[in-house]
């Protein structure tokens, strides 16, 4: 059963492939976006999950950023601790 289904798949990449040589460069080109279209797609439902919780821990960091937990206020300028440099030695 196995076998038969990976034959009827490899003749039918076989007649694709055919066919994408017969056709003109117009089409060619129309068929390959199509194609290169049906990837990107297959990648997104693929990586969706991933791509869902990086958002969401990028937009906690923003949240946590905007609420100032790691940042001082003098009025209404935010000074983060990382923008604090020791004192530069004066050489002269």
């Amino acid at each position: 059963m196995m076998d038969k289904v990976l034959a009827g798949l490899l003749l039918a990449v076989c007649l694709v492939l055919a066919l994408r040589m017969v056709l003109g460069t117009q089409r060619r080109r129309r068929l390959d976006d199509w194609f290169a279209s049906l990837s990107a797609r297959a990648r997104r439902l693929r990586h969706w999950r991933a791509d869902r919780e990086q958002a969401r821990r990028v937009a906690d960091e923003a949240i946590r950023r905007a609420r100032g937990e790691e940042v001082e206020r003098e009025g209404n300028v935010y000074r983060p601790k990382s923008f604090k440099k020791p004192p530069r030695d004066e050489m002269h």
